[in-house]
């Protein structure tokens, strides 16, 4: 009995490993739950009714600090940067003309849409709607609306632009994608390149323009149809 005395006046978190008392291990409860804050002995009495340990505190702790943050970043009504993907898809049919970033490409197929039908500036400008975490292209300009029948694609681009100023941001850089089998863009790259630039008000630089095939599989690589993406960057003024 006189080394249980001992055990309990000169017990330490410190001494809890020596194997001399790992006959007495019962008596290591009053002596680690002196050493907590009268806190967490409350929170455990009321939630776990029974002696936590310490890994359930550090646990505890982290779970905060993650929530606070992801708080915070919630709360942040004015975001330094916007990230925005378009897409769009356009079946290809004898008699319309194949508009491009604006630009008239030659091929006996063109774009059957309610406006003139241009895959790339529709999908940009889905693109910077949607790093605005605005409505898409079609609820903005309904395709049931006169007024847009047979619209050149720029005024969407040009409206979505005014739109993306007003909420206090710019273009740092756009990529897209054109997918078709024909016609082969090569000739064409440069020029709608530019031109998509010159409607965003971007430097050539930010704007980057690819075109692939679809190696002749499904609707794209049977020349039946046109699709494109966009990623665009929003950068706050």
């Amino acid at each position: 009995m006189a080394m249980s005395t001992n055990l309990y006046t000169t017990f330490s978190p410190v001494t809890t490993n020596s194997k001399t008392h790992n006959a007495k291990a019962t008596l290591s409860v009053p002596p680690i739950c002196t050493i907590r804050h009268p806190t967490f002995l409350l929170q455990s009495a009321l939630s776990l009714r029974r002696t936590p340990k310490f890994s359930i505190t550090a646990a505890a702790s982290t779970a905060v600090q993650v929530d606070q943050t992801t708080t915070s970043s919630k709360a942040s009504k004015s975001l330094p940067f916007r990230v925005g993907h378009g897409f769009d898809l356009h079946r290809l049919e004898p008699g319309y003309p194949l508009i491009i970033g604006g630009i008239d490409v030659p091929h006996e197929r063109g774009c059957e849409a309610h406006s003139d039908g241009d895959v790339l500036l529709h999908c940009v400008v889905d693109a910077i709607l949607g790093a605005l975490g605005l409505p898409d292209i079609g609820q903005i300009f309904p395709d049931n609306d006169p007024k847009w029948k047979g619209a050149p694609s720029s005024v969407f681009v040009k409206e979505a632009v005014r739109l993306m100023h007003e909420a206090g941001y710019e273009i740092g850089n756009l990529d897209a994608t054109l997918i078709l089998q024909k016609p082969k863009l090569s000739p064409f790259k440069e020029i709608i390149r530019n031109n998509l630039s010159e409607l965003l008000g971007a430097d050539p630089s930010v704007v980057n323009l690819k075109a692939k095939t679809h190696e002749k599989v499904d609707s794209l690589g049977e020349n039946r149809s046109i699709a494109a993406h966009t990623v665009i960057l929003l950068m706050k003024k």
